[in-house]
């Protein structure tokens, strides 16, 4: 039985590969252009700081920015203690690895802020809002506190997302 549905699985890839259907192609055809879409719809809160969800569709590359706290090039943790400064360090780390993956803060569709509970993250959003307001489309965040982080003296951690359209 189980090879039956092997076979099977194999034959719908196969045949799904091999589409002469002209209307599916003309919809293939279609999608060959990127779009990244950010939307807030009817019926969801309407913020200007971020967007309810994105949509890509299309040929682009995604970056993965993962977790990013207020550590320097040599490993030295910057700011103890302050988490607008910890914040700002961690925003310049992101956009160093965005710009190692091809992308930019233009690009972020979603962002994650983890702050460390007892912290005011007021400081934390003050710190990165400049940088913030020059984005063309605000992302879709999420932020949380949370009770630590993999290193004591760590106040902040942010990970992103970012969508490139191929040109």
């Amino acid at each position: 039985m189980k090879n039956v549905i092997v076979i099977q699985i194999a034959s719908v890839l196969m045949l799904a590969g091999c589409n002469t259907n002209p209307e599916t192609q003309n919809d293939m055809e279609k999608h060959t252009q990127a779009e990244v879409t950010y939307l807030s719809p009817e019926g969801l809160h309407k913020n200007p700081a971020y967007s309810q969800l994105v949509v890509t569709q299309g040929p682009v590359r995604t970056v993965y920015v993962g977790g990013q706290n207020a550590v320097d090039k040599e490993g030295q943790i910057v700011g103890k203690g302050d988490l607008k400064i910890q914040s700002k360090q961690a925003l310049e780390n992101i956009k160093i690895a965005l710009k190692a993956g091809g992308a930019s803060l233009s690009h972020v569709i979603k962002w994650n802020v983890y702050i460390v509970e007892g912290q005011d993250a007021r400081a934390g959003f003050e710190a990165i809002q400049d940088d913030l307001k020059t984005m063309p489309h605000p992302p879709i965040v999420t932020s949380a506190y949370v009770v630590g982080l993999a290193q004591p003296d760590f106040l902040v951690e942010m990970d992103v997302i970012a969508v490139v359209p191929e040109k």
